[in-house]
């Protein structure tokens, strides 16, 4: 395979304090290479130095001549009064695309990604559609290399699986920064992970996610039985120094050089074994004994004059752990509002337990104030923090989620998205809480964040009601879903796999929805001069054709997510198989679809 990009001894630091040094690695074509780090680490420094947009301070990275690389980044940078249609078909253009064509070929992409309008602007759009979009755009740059910073921030799960079909054979290599562990298992084909407790300053191992940890795993250990044996070597030359009167002696003088290099060894795995550490999470319950803490009976949850949730029925009690399923838009996040009391039902009857109290995580973390320092925003009286009817000074507690002292008198607002998620969960440590209502906590959290949450949840006594798109989270910590369509509707599933099972066999029994064409267009299409008596007949049916080929790949989706194949690797590689022969029909009718429509317009 030939090599695109090879990084040479990269370093690069923030200030006096390092993000990475001495970085060295190559991407390959065909590679689909999933980067990790503990926040703050320099996974998105490293992508813009890759691009080329940011430089190291020593180092270099070479790209193969002529290679096309892509950059998605955080933020999208699009204006509100732009146009989904306009964007890609920029992009297009970018590329030599003749700009009529372009604007087809940038609808048909857009159709294709489920835009029910492509000429919507960006300001109607939620963050969900405008990372499709700004995903899209980049697509149709045709990168041979691409890189992609968080692509599942912002999207619902609906898009992340969209998403992993777009990524699962794509005819580029990326590398993409995520913590999503089941979108990693799902696009990976490596994994590499920035982390300076390794040697080389980064892990990596070929596989998918799982692959990654019993490599990692097996790492540590040996890091860890490392320091082991050289903490018992240096104990011993130590002891030996100590006692043996000829140590001072010239000939000696060979293994009190050995004993100084043991300690200098020691020291340095010692230390590159306490990085990497996550926050040290524990939320605080208060001990309430009551059966039911909240009961809804007919919930109705409206939104400007539009109902998301009709007739809902729930009970929470202790030991409840309610996660919340639903595209972007289906009511998730106004049910926490009911729930917390924040908002009223529209309809039916809502009880709280006497005096119950709830702890209450936002998404949009507006509570941080930008302009104030780590240390205020940690403790805002004083130097000391309350916890669980304990002192503990602000130092420690900082420590606790991973902040460093020189960080202490930096402003909030420059710090990163995984820092702002740590410190709004510091806040949340120290309320006390029989319910805990989190809405989208595991935002930019790195993976040994997120497992240390995923403990804190399942070790909480009281209720929790949790919304997320990390389907690992989800699964592993929640007794019950309720999944949510956004029109009223509501059910139960007893975990994320069946809700999923559940949407595809929705689809294969639906009829798929037909590639839209305004009418004008297509009365135009049929009637122009351009296309032989065939054609037309082909463009006709086309509509039919594509519909029906889109059945066959979703029939085949839900057959790989049944349990007996899933756990059968021969059957589900044989279905696979098939579905990238249906996948290439379905792009060919597209294509040829397309071909067609810009013939018949001339």
């Amino acid at each position: 395979m030939a090599v695109l990009a090879v990084a040479r001894d990269l370093t690069r630091s923030v200030g006096a304090r390092p993000l990475f040094e001495g970085l060295s690695f190559e991407v390959q074509e065909g590679e689909r290479i999933g980067l990790l780090g503990p926040n703050g680490c320099g996974k998105s420094t490293l992508l813009r130095i890759i691009v080329g947009s940011e430089r190291p301070d020593h180092g270099e990275v070479a790209l193969m001549r002529g290679l096309r690389v892509g950059l998605l980044t955080q933020a999208d940078g699009f204006a509100p009064d732009d146009r989904a249609v306009d964007l890609v078909a920029a992009a297009l253009v970018g590329i030599g695309h003749d700009p009529h064509e372009a604007e087809l070929a940038a609808e048909v992409e857009l159709r294709k990604a489920g835009m029910a309008d492509p000429t919507a602007c960006i300001r109607t759009l939620s963050g969900g559609w405008r990372k499709r979009v700004a995903v899209l755009c980049e697509l149709v740059r045709e990168p041979q290399l691409l890189l992609l910073d968080e692509p599942t921030n912002h999207l619902d799960l609906e898009g992340v699986l969209w998403l992993e079909s777009v990524l699962a054979r794509p005819a580029f290599a990326f590398v993409l920064v995520s913590h999503d562990r089941a979108f990693l298992e799902a696009v990976a084909n490596r994994v590499m992970e920035i982390n300076p407790r390794f040697p080389d300053g980064h892990f990596r191992s070929t596989g998918g996610y799982s692959d990654f940890l019993e490599a990692r795993a097996q790492a540590i250990a040996g890091l860890e039985s490392r320091q082991a044996v050289l903490a018992n070597q240096v104990a011993r030359e130590v002891e030996w120094l100590r006692r043996s009167p000829k140590a001072q002696m010239k000939r000696a003088q060979s293994r009190v050089a050995t004993a100084e290099a043991r300690q200098d060894e020691l020291a340095e795995v010692s230390w590159r074994n306490r990085q990497g550490r996550a926050a040290n999470i524990d939320f605080s319950a208060t001990g309430r004994q009551s059966a039911d803490l909240v009961v809804g009976q007919g919930l109705q949850v409206d939104i400007a004059g539009r109902t998301l949730v009709r007739n809902l029925d729930l009970e929470l009690g202790p030991g409840t752990r309610l996660g919340l399923l639903g595209r972007n838009g289906s009511g998730k996040s106004t049910l926490l509002r009911v729930l917390s009391g924040e908002l009223a039902p529209a309809a039916g009857r809502l009880k709280l337990a006497n005096a119950l109290r709830t702890v209450y995580f936002r998404q949009d973390r507006a509570s941080l104030d930008p302009r104030r320092t780590l240390r205020s925003t940690l403790c805002p009286n004083g130097d000391t923090v309350f916890f669980r009817e304990s002192r503990i000074h602000v130092m420690a507690w900082a420590k606790r989620f991973c902040f460093r002292p020189e960080q202490m008198d930096q402003e909030v607002g420059q710090l990163s998205g995984g820092e702002h998620a740590r410190l709004l969960i510091s806040h949340l440590m120290q309320q006390p809480a029989d319910l805990l209502l989190l809405d989208e906590p595991t935002n930019d959290l790195d993976i040994a964040t997120l497992e240390v949450l995923e403990d804190s949840i399942l070790s909480f006594p009281g209720a929790v009601v949790l919304v997320t798109h990390d389907r690992f989270l989800l699964d592993r910590v929640s007794t019950r879903l309720i999944a949510l369509d956004g029109a009223g509707g509501w059910s139960h599933h007893a975990d994320y796999w069946q809700w999923q099972q559940a949407q595809q066999e929705d689809i294969a029994r639906a009829q798929p929805a037909a590639p839209p064409v305004r009418g004008a267009q297509r009365g135009a299409s049929l009637g122009a001069a351009g296309l032989s008596k065939s054609e037309r007949r082909e463009l006709e049916r086309m509509e039919e054709k594509i519909a029906q080929a889109e059945e066959a790949v979703a029939q085949l989706c839900t057959r790989m997510s049944l349990p007996a194949v899933a756990s059968d690797a021969e059957a589900l590689l044989a279905l696979h198989i098939e579905r990238e022969k249906a996948d290439q029909v379905v792009e060919r009718l597209y294509q040829r679809w397309q071909e067609l429509e810009a013939k018949a317009k001339g």
